[in-house]
């Protein structure tokens, strides 16, 4: 691994970006950076001033080109037992260890550490640069980055998203829905129980009506994901004061993960409807305050980019590897598909290492991942 990498990587590294915390110290750093080699770069905040995405390009001028995407949040580290301290490098056995090297501030040290090569270079497209905030809890930042660059008129055609994937091409993943459901009852004493409406168990009854949909997302099935067929589960639940009194209120979340063209939203309606007609006539009728509510937390959609197509044809020589693939966990990838830019995602490291203690990143996924990098240079460069 090259010292300009090793560094970077370091850098990186060193800023506890977890989602709950701001990165804007992590994004300085990259617009420095940047900055330092005469790129300029857009930061664009969330409403509260905490966190932002960075833009930037270099190239020509002009619409088109490629866009290297990566999330600068981290999922936390508590109550996980490291033996090498989380926000730090830590090299060993051919290891990079590191809260994030995985998931992906090892994609984003490749890209950062590569630019010299591309600014080296006369090219005949532009390339894009896009550092988002919040993915791990429902690429919620990456949004206002995305609708930046659908007003723009020199929108990139082609997305590579460097999630961890063993630098193997991967072409499709499902969607995600996160909800909130509250339940609103009726409290009492226990004693008097039928004068109440206990919350839990009418929450517990939307909750069997959701896991009785679950069991029918399996008649649809696509063998290009594993699992091949949409999933919903309950995830969190809470509810009730104390065992003699009928508990007033229940919240539970939810979460469906659908195949890329499932109707995510005929589901949702399903589970709504159950709890419209069948549950809340009869908790309104004992007690007209009596509501059941649905909250947005968070969704992506899904991605399933043509692995036959020119850009997958071409990512496969840049990164050396044809063996295409579907992947379990999501990505913003399905935002940039719908504004027109067709995206696959290749990137060093394996999720299996992605959210656990001693996260690592293999030195060899790296350089890997640095030889895709120069590949697409010398594709993009002028001939």
């Amino acid at each position: 691994m090259n010292s300009a990498l090793r560094e970077t990587l370091a850098a990186l590294l060193a800023f506890d970006t977890t989602s709950r915390e701001s990165n804007l110290a992590l994004i300085g750093f990259i617009r420095d950076f940047l900055a330092q080699r005469g790129v300029a770069a857009e930061l664009l905040y969330d409403e509260g001033g905490t966190k932002a995405n960075l833009y930037a390009r270099l190239g020509p001028a002009g619409d088109g080109g490629v866009l290297l995407s990566g999330h600068t949040d981290v999922v936390p580290v508590d109550g996980q037992r490291w033996t090498v301290p989380p926000f730090a490098l830590t090299e060993r056995d051919g290891r990079c260890y590191g809260r994030g090297s995985a998931d992906m501030k090892g994609f984003i040290a490749c890209v950062l550490a590569s630019l010299d090569r591309f600014l080296a270079e006369p090219l005949r497209l532009p390339l894009h640069l896009a550092f988002s905030y919040d993915e791990e809890v429902g690429c919620l930042g990456v949004r206002s980055l995305v609708a930046h660059l659908q007003a723009s008129p020199q929108k990139p055609a082609l997305c590579i998203i460097g999630e961890p994937t063993e630098m193997a091409p991967v072409y499709g993943h499902k969607g995600k829905v996160a909800m909130r459901c509250q339940v609103r009852g009726r409290a009492c004493h226990s004693a008097y129980a039928p004068d109440g409406v206990n919350a839990i168990e009418q929450a517990a009854a939307l909750i069997g009506h959701i896991s009785r949909v679950g069991a029918s997302l399996r008649q649809t099935r696509d063998t290009r994901f594993d699992p091949p067929f949409s999933t919903l589960q309950v995830g969190t639940i809470q509810g009730g004061a104390a065992l003699n009194i009928v508990p007033q209120d229940c919240q539970f979340d939810f979460e469906l993960r659908t195949l890329p063209d499932a109707d995510a939203g005929a589901v949702l309606e399903s589970i709504a409807a159950f709890a419209r007609d069948q549950l809340l006539p009869a908790m309104q009728a004992q007690a007209p305050e009596s509501d059941v509510t649905f909250q947005p937390l968070g969704a992506y959609p899904g991605l399933l980019t043509d692995p036959q197509g020119d850009f997958a044809r071409w990512l496969a020589q840049w990164s050396g590897s044809d063996r295409f693939a579907t992947v379990a966990f999501g990505t913003e990838g399905g935002l940039f598909d719908e504004i027109g830019m067709a995206t696959l995602v290749c990137g060093p490291g394996s999720m299996a290492q992605g959210h656990k203690a001693d996260e690592f990143v293999a030195v060899d996924q790296l350089e890997r991942c640095m030889q895709m990098l120069g590949n697409l240079c010398d594709w993009m460069r002028c001939e």
